[in-house]
């Protein structure tokens, strides 16, 4: 079955992880189609102030959208938690960081999954209204390529990432490339950058990690959509990045590490701040998320992390919903939800490619949860 990674609408009873996952390897188009308006119950359903909002049994639907990061986890978390509460379906729809946001603040969905906080040129969506950041998990960005018949995988140092994606560096042969890689014997084919034509939280992050990493070389700037060099192409969601670099030899692209494996692509080392070449991998997010400094609202990043063994891209990702919710059933759902997502959720994240929150922010995010009312 070919590769192509979910961003409809998902739906799910109680599915097994193994389901879901084969689910989220091999499933049908792509689409960024928003989900149907929620329904809850009356607001007289929901339990009384101060009870758990976990344990007691729930009845209705929450509705998603955004982050394609974020979507694998999402995709197995709402059918796990159909055992948990299984009055209550979720939804849960791709589309990118940008569109979860923009649903959010026009009331589509009741949560939005985005990479990157709300840049202060879409504060005004919001109406004032407070939205309250809860981060779900880590993990890498990585450099997926499409070069066979190298001795090994490459490895590649930020400013020369920042000159393949910039368009400077346009053959595989280039000397700033050989010079990472001594003893491999490079090809001239020419090199292809694969990039997001959605608003997407990925390119936020990855840009940000240039303009960290490589502040010399990098001219392109850090925002969630770029403007790329004309030779650029462009694909809708992390899934769409992926096809390119698989099917385009020369190619290199920007890619979460859950869909790069799902893809079976190749991933490149990267220099980090200590001069280490590190792969991506669960455990080298968590080694650069483990130093993050996290602001009062929960928001922080994980790019260019310190430390020798963390890999310098990696990024995070967030539920954000609105503080003050239409009912207190609809509260409480959200609760249960991302409380789930917070507690037993952060299990099934390893083996879907992805890293667990550090201890320290997973409590603060939990302790929360209470500021969501109806």
């Amino acid at each position: 079955m070919p590769f192509r990674r979910r961003q409809q609408v998902v739906t799910v009873g109680g599915a097994l992880v193994a389901a879901t996952l084969a689910l989220a390897a091999c499933s049908s188009s792509s689409s960024s189609t928003t989900p149907p308006a929620s329904s809850s119950s009356d607001s007289s359903s929901a339990p009384a102030a101060g009870s758990s909002s976990s344990s007691a049994a729930l009845s209705g639907t929450l509705n998603g959208s955004g982050s394609t990061f974020q979507l694998t986890f999402q995709q197995t978390a709402l059918a796990q938690f159909k055992s948990v509460q299984s009055g209550v379906t979720v939804n849960y729809a791709g589309g990118g960081s940008g569109k979860g946001r923009t649903d959010l603040a026009s009331g589509v969905v009741n949560f939005a999954g985005s990479d990157s906080p709300i840049p202060a040129t879409e504060t005004a969506n919001f109406k004032g209204k407070t939205v309250l950041y809860f981060p779900v998990l880590i993990g890498p960005i990585t450099m997926a390529y499409n070069l066979p018949g190298l001795s090994k995988p490459l490895q590649l140092d930020p400013t020369t990432i920042a000159n393949i994606f910039d368009g400077k560096i346009t053959s595989w042969n280039n000397p700033a490339i050989a010079a990472d890689n001594p003893g491999v014997s490079l090809p001239s084919t020419p090199v292809t950058i694969a990039v997001r034509s959605d608003s997407s939280g990925t390119t936020q992050n990855f840009s940000l990690f240039l303009t960290k990493a490589a502040p010399s070389a990098w001219t392109l700037g850090s925002s969630s959509i770029i403007k790329w060099p004309a030779s650029a192409r462009a694909g809708s969601g992390n899934s769409g990045v992926a096809q390119t670099v698989k099917n385009t030899a020369g190619a290199i692209g920007y890619v979460d590490y859950s869909t790069a494996k799902a893809a079976n692509l190749t991933t490149a080392s990267v220099k980090n701040q200590a001069g280490s070449y590190v792969a991506p991998s669960a455990d080298s997010a968590s080694a650069a998320a483990a130093g993050v400094t996290v602001a009062p609202d929960l928001t922080f990043h994980a790019v260019w992390g310190t430390g020798a063994n963390a890999y310098p891209i990696t990024y995070q990702t967030w539920v954000l919903v609105f503080e003050q919710q239409p009912d207190a059933n609809t509260a409480a759902m959200l609760k249960a939800y991302i409380g789930y997502l917070l507690g037993p959720g952060q299990q099934l994240l390893s083996q879907l490619g992805y890293a667990p929150l550090p201890s320290s922010i997973d409590q603060q995010a939990t302790a929360q949860l209470d500021k969501i009312t109806g």
